[in-house]
């Protein structure tokens, strides 16, 4: 089950604070309106909601390539509900259902009524079951196949107010609306495999496939960390959810500036030895480190993308059948070379000039080749 968490990083929190008996209150002076000038109709909560929008409004694009490229296939779908279906989906459920308490209008009302207020914002009409579960380390995850449910533990309700706690929701809900339980599945299923030293020639490839899964997963987290953002429409609460996942409560003895310099001098810090420490650090991850989450965020709302899908700039659900899966690549592709293009990783920077030298060398050689074949230096090329 933790590898399937959402919302990991922080461990235990520091002292649990006791839970208010009733609907929860938000914290004082928390930002309640969504982007000024938004063309949808605002509702009286002031936060925006998106009638049949996409999940590839949100979605990172390597995310989006990849989910637009198994949905392609046909009957793939079907042939991995056929396989995980019955024995993950159901079981799990029953778990819950036993274990842990369903929130509705007469359990934990509070958040139920924020539960359904994240839903609207997104168009889900259809609610999952929601549960809390006695678990002090901070977690969520988004279970489930053909009828998804959503888990979310004592650690983070103790731990993060009303805002943060509508950031978390709105993630869990990404990734169904995404789709992201379906493959998910697969990569958790082929994790456990690939653990077994039996397999004896397939294990390399097997593992090759779960490195690449873990590569979408975890851009997956990114696309749904966006969702988070729709729906509280308060870039600073998602950060602050950030923040405590990565040192705890007191997030009044932390700050802000400071906490996303850690993620810039993350990405630029040291030489080439430390750009590979840093690829090796996210090898075998599946979700990205919680400074650099926020850093991805803060690029993301710089970007210009969050205010054009509060305005109503989006991408229809109805049209998703449609998507172009050249497209989707195309952008992803487009993606990785910003990325690579812009790092500031001194491992970037050396491939870069690498490929750079590269191709210098590589004219200087043909030049060379060309003045040999011509007999010698011709003093009127005025590169002699």
């Amino acid at each position: 089950m933790g590898d399937m968490a959402d919302a990991q990083g922080s461990g235990d929190t520091p002292g649990p604070r006791k839970a208010t008996p009733g609907p929860r209150k938000a914290t004082p002076g928390a930002r309640k309106a969504g982007a000024s000038g938004a063309k949808p109709p605002k509702p009286p909560a002031g936060r925006v909601a998106f009638p049949g929008i996409s999940s590839r409004a949100y979605e990172h694009p390597s995310d989006r390539a990849a989910l637009v490229a198994l949905r392609s296939v046909p009957g793939f779908d079907v042939l991995l509900k056929g396989m995980f279906g019955f024995f993950s989906e159901r079981r799990l459920r029953m778990v819950y259902l036993a274990s842990a308490v369903r929130v509705d209008a007469r359990q934990f009302p509070g958040i139920y009524a924020i539960y359904q207020d994240a839903a609207r914002i997104l168009d889900i009409e259809t609610l999952p079951e929601l549960y809390i579960s006695q678990e002090p380390k901070v977690n969520a995850w988004a279970l489930g196949l053909d009828h998804p449910f959503i888990v979310v533990t004592t650690g983070t309700v103790d731990l993060l107010d009303d805002d943060e706690l509508r950031v978390v929701l709105g993630h869990e809900l990404g990734h169904v609306l995404s789709g992201h339980a379906l493959y998910s599945s697969v990569l958790f299923a082929l994790m456990r495999l690939s653990g077994f030293s039996a397999i004896p020639f397939g294990g390399l490839g097997l593992r090759a496939i779960v490195t690449a899964l873990k590569e979408w997963y975890r851009k997956a987290e990114l696309s749904c960390d966006r969702a988070g953002l729709l729906v509280s429409q308060d870039p600073g609460a998602v950060t602050r959810v950030h923040m405590k996942m990565a040192g705890g409560a007191r997030v009044a003895d932390m700050d802000l500036q400071a906490f996303l310099a850690q993620a810039e001098e993350y990405e630029a810090t040291g030489d080439a030895r430390e750009g590979v420490i840093r690829i090796l650090n996210t090898l075998n991850a599946t979700h990205p480190f919680a400074v650099l989450r926020a850093l991805e965020i803060k690029r993301w709302v710089e970007s210009g993308e969050y205010e054009r899908v509060l305005a109503g700039t989006y991408p229809n659900r109805a049209d998703d059948p449609r998507a172009s899966f050249v497209d989707e690549v195309k952008a992803a592709a487009s993606s990785y070379k910003q990325s690579f293009d812009r790092s500031p990783d001194p491992l970037m920077k050396l491939l870069r000039d690498i490929g750079g030298g590269t191709a210098n060398l590589g004219g200087w050689v043909a030049e060379q080749v060309r003045k040999m074949a011509g007999g010698g230096n011709n003093n009127d090329d005025p590169e002699a």
